[in-house]
């Protein structure tokens, strides 16, 4: 079905589809049903109106399948969160922390940056927590979202497949500049991101943009609206 510019997009756009596909199937299904019966038992075809009793068969049925339906729906959203919550072993690991009212990200070697720089192609986990209050990490092109709660560490992780620059939004209300939280995601080439990423520089300032000098391509900027 569809793919996307992480592993998680595809996921989470292919269970969407699936679960459109159901709900215009049912509302087609239903009015069709309204409409007949409108038809069949309108007054100028029944000027008497006449007692239904009840079918236990009929009951059963749109009982039975309505549950099928939905354990099916609930089966398939299951395998995706399952993927979404055990990332590879080899995963990169990031510590992604918020705070009133920004993001702050930080690598194995402890270099800080106040975008997120990763690899494209490469697993990646972050561990996020925050704080302050309640924070949660969107970003809305991998459909990735994961709380950031004070005193605890949540984790999710992706594979980025393309690159580019990427917004990074809160999706929990935190407070005055709530909407302003933002930052980027960054999508490098293995080959800049290890040069980025082995740059000696520990300055958050520096630290979410190209060292001055470097030979190293900005990616492209994606839209993600």
């Amino acid at each position: 079905m569809f793919s996307g510019v992480s592993n998680i997009t595809s996921i989470v756009d292919n269970i969407f589809l699936v679960f459109l596909i159901i709900c215009v199937a049912l509302f087609v299904l239903i009015v069709f049903l309204m409409v007949f019966f409108v038809i069949k038992y309108h007054q100028k075809r029944n000027p008497t109106p006449q007692q239904i009793e009840g079918n236990v068969l009929l009951e059963i049925v749109w009982t039975i399948i309505p549950a099928i339906l939905v354990l099916g729906m609930f089966y398939y959203s299951w395998t995706g969160y399952r993927i979404m919550k055990n990332p590879p072993e080899d995963a990169m690991v990031v510590k992604v922390t918020g705070s009133m009212w920004q993001w702050n990200f930080e690598y194995d070697n402890v270099k800080p940056s106040d975008v997120l720089r990763i690899p494209v192609d490469k697993p990646i986990r972050l561990a996020i927590t925050s704080l302050d209050v309640l924070h949660s990490f969107y970003v809305p092109a991998f459909r990735v979202k994961e709380d950031a709660v004070p005193g605890l560490e949540t984790s999710v992780w992706f594979e980025p497949r393309e690159t580019g620059t990427y917004d990074v939004l809160c999706a929990e209300f935190c407070g005055l500049n709530h909407a302003y939280m933002q930052s980027k995601v960054i999508v490098m080439s293995e080959s800049a991101f290890t040069e980025w990423y082995q740059n000696e520089d520990r300055s958050p300032a520096n630290a979410g943009s190209t060292t001055e000098g470097s030979t190293t391509t900005e990616p492209a900027e994606h839209s993600d609206t």
